[in-house]
Order: C-alpha cells, then sequence, then structure tokens
C-alpha cells in the first residue's frame, strides 16, 4: 500500500473518531442540563405542594387577609403553569411566588397564634428546606448550561454542534431579590 494513501487513510479515522467523540461529549453535556432541570423541577412541585398545605393551615387565623393568601394562591398557579414554558418563564413565575411568600410570611410575623402553631412551624421548615434545595439545584442547573453552551460555542466542537441540531440553553435566573430564602422566626417569644 502506498504511504500517502496510508496517512489520508490515518487522517480520515482519527477525524472521524474525533468527530465521534466531540459527538458523544455533547450529547453527555446536553443530558446533564437536561438531568439537572428535572431536579428543579422536582423541587418546584415539592415547593407547589407544600403551598396549599401552608394557606389552609393559616386560613382560619387570618381570615380579614384573604387577599394575601389570593396573591399567594395565584402566584403558585401561575409558577405551575409556567413550568411548560421554559425555564426564563418559570423562573419569572417562581421569582413571583417567593415575592408571594415573603408578603405571607411578613404578615404571619402578626399573629402571634400562628408562631406558636406547631403545623405552621413545620410547614415553614419544610419550605424553607425546599427554597435551599431548589437554590442548589438552580446553581448546578446552570453550571450544567454554562458548560454545555461553553462546549457548543467553541471550537472544535461548534463544527459539530451546529449540523446536529446541538442548541443553546437558557439560565434559570432568580432575581437578586428572589436569591434571599423566604425565611421567618415563627417561634414563641
Amino acid at each position: 500500500m502506498d504511504i500517502p494513501v496510508l496517512v489520508v487513510i490515518v487522517i480520515l479515522l482519527l477525524v472521524v473518531v474525533l468527530t465521534i467523540a466531540i459527538y458523544n461529549g455533547l450529547v453527555q453535556r446536553r443530558l446533564r442540563v437536561d438531568e439537572a432541570f428535572a431536579q428543579i423541577e422536582v423541587q418546584l412541585k415539592r415547593r407547589h405542594d407544600l403551598i396549599p398545605n401552608l394557606v389552609n393551615a393559616v386560613r382560619g387565623y387570618m381570615g380579614f387577609e384573604q387577599d394575601v393568601l389570593t396573591q399567594v394562591t395565584e402566584a403558585r398557579a401561575a409558577a405551575v403553569a409556567a413550568g411548560a414554558r421554559g425555564p426564563a418563564e418559570q423562573a419569572q413565575a417562581e421569582n413571583a411566588l417567593t415575592g408571594a411568600l415573603r408578603s405571607l410570611f411578613a404578615v404571619v410575623e402578626n399573629y402571634p397564634e400562628l408562631r406558636a402553631n406547631q403545623n405552621v412551624l413545620e410547614l415553614q421548615e419544610q419550605l424553607t428546606t425546599t427554597e435551599n434545595q431548589i437554590s442548589f439545584s438552580r446553581q448546578h442547573y446552570n453550571a450544567s448550561v454554562l458548560d454545555y453552551n461553553t462546549a457548543i460555542a467553541t471550537f472544535p466542537s461548534m463544527l459539530i454542534a451546529g449540523p446536529f441540531a446541538f442548541t443553546r440553553r437558557e439560565f434559570f435566573d432568580a432575581e437578586p431579590e428572589a436569591a434571599n430564602v423566604p425565611r421567618v422566626d415563627l417561634s414563641v417569644g
């Protein structure tokens, strides 16, 4: 076999192997982004499931504060509905829900009997834990998106990403004021 032909075959084989390796790396990164987003969705579902229990627990004590409870309920419904519209809209709806929860917790502080209610205390603790888990999941997702977006935008993987339809992913952004976990001290005293 002629040496130049052998060199061409070796080069072609290297290009094929490199293309396969880059493609598989991009697929792995895309799957990590999908898995990280699924973790956010799990935590958001837990949050959405806790909120009706919290609203029901405080409703009897806060009869004349119905507008706050209505805001929380409507923000929860909007957040649930936004889940199908992508990370950007979902993040915006979740930020609105966080604001509504802050309003609720601020009003709860005005009711000593609520601060002493064990059910409300437990729900508040579960919600705080869930908020922390959402924050960690969001950080993991955004780190995965950064890694993936960087991979599809840099050479040589950008040569593979375009033809194989690897598209940029959106970050799950929190508004600066939403970065603080809604926290209220419901202890008696």
